[in-house]
Order: C-alpha cells, then structure tokens, then sequence
C-alpha cells in the first residue's frame, strides 16, 4: 500500500508538471455522441430549421466516414417553412478554463446566406458569456473574433497578438456607441482564416487557450502548426504570437464560466440578413431569405469537416494519466526499493481522518525519498500549479497519513508558481510582439 500511495503521488506530481493534458477527445466517431442537437427556433433569427441526429443521418446532413466529421445542410431542396435545413450541436460537456484545439479540413463559410460559427457558450447569455473562435457571413474572407458579454468587460490593445485588429473594445452587448450585440471583437487580418481561401488552402488549426488572465486564440494554415498541437500534451509557451488576445479591462473569471462548445450553420437572420444588401452577394437576389430558400445548390459547399476537436486542462484541472513509474523510472524504482528493503513485512497503515500520523519502519524509510524528491523537483525549476487540483491534495493527505512530512512538501511545491507560468507566457508574448 506504501508503495501504491508513493506512486500514485509522484504520478500526480508528473501531471501537476507537465502542463496540459488532454481531457476530451471528439474526433471521429466519438463526435456525435458527446453532442447534443439543437432543434429550437433560432436565436439569430436565421432561416433555418435545425433538425434533429436522426433527420440529420437519413438527409445524410452529417457522417464520420474515414474518422472525419462532417456536417452539411440541404443542398438538394427548395426550403420551406421556418427556412433551409441545418444542424446545430452543443457539447455535453461544460468547460471552465482550458485549451480547444481544432483541426479543421473545411467550414461553411464563404459563401453568400450563410453565418456559420464554432464558437462556445453559457447557460445563462450574457452573465456566463461567449466566446466566438470562428464566425463570419456571406463572401467575408477574414475570420472575426468576438467576446459577448453582461457589462464590465472591455479589451485593450496589449501589443501581445498579431494578425488581427481591434474592431470594437467592449464585450458588453448592450455598450453605449456600439451596434447591440457587438461585443468586443478582433478582426483577422489573413485571408486563409475564413472562407473561400480557408477552403482551398486545405483548412487549418485553431487552437483557443482560456486562463483567468485572457483568451487567447492561435490560427495556423494547415500544415504549419507547432509539431506538438495536435498531441497529447501541447505548450502554447512555445508557440508563435496569438491572432488574438482579449484582456485588459475584464475579470476573465467573473464574466466566462461554464461554457459548452457549439457548431452551426444559420442563414441570413440578424447579421448575414441584415448586411445582405450592401454586400457583393446583393445582386444574387433582392433578399438573403429568398436566395437561400430558392438556391439549394448553391450550399453543396456549405459544410464543416473536421479532423478532430480536442479539449485540454490544464494539469491542476485534469485528472492524472500519467504513472509515476512512467515519469521517473529510476525515482520510482529507487523509492519502491526502499520501500520494500526497509521490512520484509511493510505494514499496511489504514488512512485515517485525524491528524495523528502512523510510525512504521517502511514509513520512515520513505519519508527522506519523498522529501528529496520533491526538492530536486523544486531544483529543477519545473512549473507547477498555485493550488493542486483535489485529487492531488486528496493523495498528499493519503501519502502524509502513510508517510510523515511527504504531503506537506507534495501540496507545498504545488502551489507554487502557475500564476509565475502564466507570467512568463504572458511575457514571453509580450517580448515576441515587441520584436515583430
């Protein structure tokens, strides 16, 4: 049991180290099942009818064939009633903080009567917030990046992004001297992140991290993306400078919280509808609905294919995947040695809820291994978060109970520097952008 317990930390200790992990994995044939379809009115007022997963299969309006997800609309119909058949689908699964990482094949956008977004939202919109990772409408060919909001919250330019503009500041959507519902919003500047140029190009990654600090939200063209953001354990420490960075005037924590993933395509409604006059899709029919309604063919390419969709946490947030003797062989070789060495009978100590702490030989053999090996973890100057997640201070009490001393110096060195990690993230951006 010693043995076990003294893994189990170290295991959790490895985990607390390595930055993210990964948490959930929607690729392939898993996708559909950790979604929920949408089949309300919709709240944009688009013209469209959301079906549901069954309609959506028998219309063959989504798949997984080859591992790759796909999601269309009627492509083949003259629409009727509330509008163009679509689906929207919405994560089971609730976030707080995280990195999403997507690799996607080819969007809807593009193309005129469509408003497709993958974007992440709050039970209760406003107060919990959204967070738009990829929206546009009708023949747009730059990607737009927005934050909707209650009041409060407002975005500076802090010279730590590149690639995109700052179109309007406050992510309130009822701001004075902003159109209702514009939140705050960066524009990107490269044509390949949306659309028509998106498409040909073969797609590419987005990849969006959400700390207490900022949203920061990363594009690369497919196939020019950091060898590790598709991995298992992706550092956006050693990444290129973000597309986009919402921070400055806004308590991240207080205005994002509990956010599900959702995917889309709406036509027209309040912004594709309302822009549809003055934009270069005019000419195609006096009104967006009557296009979409009367041009089934026109939306053979309005579709979303992606590669995978993967949510990480950071290691104070995830649950540990990682063992011990996997992360440090030889530690854990040595320590279970000494363990098993110092007793021919180590003694099984139960765990118990007083402070009081078990004496054994095993016990005392393992305390000076514990210690030292958090000391060489704190030498080596590897990050670890401010406040371990609860199972890591649930095993530091079991280690403790066992092992006197060795859950005070575990939960000890794990509050110590996130909040340094993110400063030096933080920074490190901030020095990539000066020298841009």
């Amino acid at each position: 049991m010693h043995t076990s317990t003294l893994l189990t930390c170290l295991g959790l200790v490895h985990q607390s180290l390595a930055g993210y992990a990964l948490q959930d994995d929607y690729s392939g044939d898993s996708f559909f099942s950790m979604m929920s379809f949408f089949t309300g009115p919709d709240p944009t007022d688009g013209y469209v009818n959301y079906v549901d997963q069954a309609t959506a299969q028998s219309d063959q309006l989504i798949n997984t064939n080859n591992g790759v997800v796909y999601m269309g609309v009627d492509s083949t119909n003259v629409a009727s009633g509330s509008g163009r058949n679509s689906v929207r689908v919405t994560s089971n699964a609730v976030y707080n903080h995280g990195l999403i990482v997507l690799d996607l094949a080819h969007m809807p956008g593009g193309v005129c009567g469509t408003w497709p977004a993958f974007w992440m939202t709050g039970p209760n919109w406003p107060n919990e917030g959204e967070i738009d990772i990829i929206e546009g409408v009708n023949a747009q060919s730059q990607n737009d990046m927005t934050l909707h909001t209650n009041a409060g919250c407002q975005i500076t330019n802090n010279n730590l992004f590149t690639g995109g503009d700052i179109t309007t500041y406050n992510c309130d959507v009822n701001a004075a001297n902003q159109q209702t519902n514009a939140g705050c919003q960066i524009a990107a500047s490269g044509a390949a992140t949306y659309g028509t140029q998106f498409n040909n190009n073969g797609g590419g990654v987005y990849a969006t991290e959400w700390t207490s600090d900022a949203i920061s939200i990363w594009f690369w063209p497919q196939g020019s993306q950091p060898s590790d953001v598709l991995g298992d354990s992706p550092d956006p420490t050693g990444w290129s400078t973000p597309i986009a960075v919402f921070s400055g005037g806004c308590d991240i924590d207080t205005h994002f919280q509990n956010q599900q993933i959702v995917f889309d395509t709406t036509f027209c409604g309040s912004w594709a509808g309302a822009v549809w006059e003055s934009s270069s899709c005019a000419s195609l029919a006096p009104t967006c609905n009557a296009y979409v309604q009367n041009n089934p063919s026109a939306f053979q390419n309005a579709y979303w294919s992606v590669n995978s969709l993967r949510v990480y946490q950071d290691s104070e947030d995830a649950s540990p995947s990682a063992s011990a003797s996997a992360a440090f062989p030889s530690l854990a070789s040595s320590i279970s040695q000494a363990i098993q060495t110092s007793s021919a009978t180590p003694v099984s100590v139960p765990v118990s809820s007083t402070s009081q702490q078990p004496t054994t030989t095993a016990a005392a053999a393992a305390a000076s291994p514990i210690t030292d090996t958090v000391s060489a973890l704190d030498a080596s100057g590897f990050p670890s978060p401010p406040e371990p997640a609860p199972a890591v201070v649930t095993v530091a009490a079991l280690a403790d109970n066992e092992f006197p001393n060795a859950g005070e110096a575990i939960t000890e060195r794990l509050r110590r520097s996130a909040k340094a990690r993110r400063a030096a993230h933080l920074h490190a951006h901030q020095k990539k952008a000066v020298h841009i």
